[in-house]
């Protein structure tokens, strides 16, 4: 059988991205073959595109991080022809072929089942950025966080922290939003920002070991000076979720924070989480976490528009969720 995928090859280092006709028999093994009805773009499709070596060393590759889709063959008993089940993280889409193809094989650990009262479409307006954003929520609210707390996002404008400000909202925090692109504040205001502020005021190196406390908890998704910046200005008690090193994986921080202030540095890994954490994170999604995203916010594209999208991603020129419609 053959199938539609995107595929990047190398050749003495130069990558090449086409959308190809494959055959089911180039698929890696796997307990469940898919087909994906949806998947969606994250910056990491970008990456591994561009031959990242911590995303993606074998080639060709096909990238995505994420898919939703029906269960065509299974070899497990988890799961049976015709169930939606979601994947994302472990190792879908990095150094092995990911969900920009009409078709995926997985062992049946990577997949979850979708909830009921999300749909596929939902699934995918979420995906993986979507999943770090209720992972960090749980996170901060076991270390005390309550609707009506002050929270920070960083890098609001990527897919995390789009996301990040939207639940947020959802569930009653005052959300600052941080970012280095004014054009979007009022787009961050329609997602539920109760104030936008401009990233420079948290990514300049203080010599100060504390400043002044301006937020309760944070959700950071840029790591670098301004994680070390968060952990002056938040509140006696309060938490960081960090989860992305856009600025820099390094941080030079002293003590006096944690010590002084009892604040928290929480971790969150959206790929090797457990995936009992993941079916909570999702059932939520489908309940009381459900998002009302403004219009064009979510932009919908087959998987032949899917490279030209992420070449703006490169560029850093994305807004919302693109979302890839694979099959009908």
């Amino acid at each position: 059988m053959q199938f539609k995928a995107l595929l990047t090859t190398e050749n003495q280092g130069n990558y090449d991205t086409k959308l190809v006709t494959r055959h089911i028999d180039d698929l890696p093994q796997g307990d469940l073959l898919i087909a994906v009805s949806y998947s969606c773009l994250n910056y990491k499709d970008a990456l591994s595109t561009s031959g990242h070596p911590g995303i993606a060393k074998n080639f060709p590759h096909t990238p995505g991080v994420d898919a939703v889709g029906v269960v065509k063959e299974s070899c497990s008993d988890k799961f049976n022809v015709g169930d939606t089940v979601i994947v994302t993280g472990h190792d879908f889409g990095m150094h092995t072929d990911g969900g920009l193809s009409e078709y995926i094989r997985v062992p049946a650990a990577w997949a979850i089942p979708l909830p009921a009262g999300l749909s596929p479409l939902q699934a995918m307006q979420l995906g993986t950025a979507g999943l770090t954003a209720g992972l960090s929520l749980l996170k901060l609210e076991a270390m005390g966080a309550k609707p009506g707390d002050s929270v920070l996002v960083t890098g609001a404008t990527g897919g995390v922290g789009c996301l990040s400000v939207a639940l947020l909202s959802k569930c009653g925090y005052k959300t600052i939003a941080s970012s280095g692109k004014a054009q979007y504040s009022d787009k961050l205001i329609a997602l539920g920002a109760s104030e936008v502020i401009d990233r420079k005021q948290l990514s300049e190196d203080s010599p100060k070991a504390l400043l002044k406390p301006r937020w309760q908890h944070a959700i950071d998704c840029v790591g670098g000076d301004t994680l070390v910046n968060i952990f002056k200005t938040l509140a006696p008690g309060g938490s960081v979720a960090a989860s992305g090193l856009v600025a820099s994986a390094n941080i030079n921080a002293t003590v006096y924070p944690f010590i002084l202030r009892g604040i928290n540095l929480l971790g969150i890994d959206s790929v090797g989480v457990s995936n009992d954490l993941r079916i909570a994170v999702w059932q939520r999604f489908a309940s009381h976490w459900q998002l009302d995203l403004p219009p064009g916010f979510v932009t919908e594209i087959d998987l032949e528009q899917a490279y030209d999208y992420i070449q703006r991603f490169k560029q850093g020129d994305i807004f919302g969720r693109i979302v890839v419609k694979i099959t009908a």
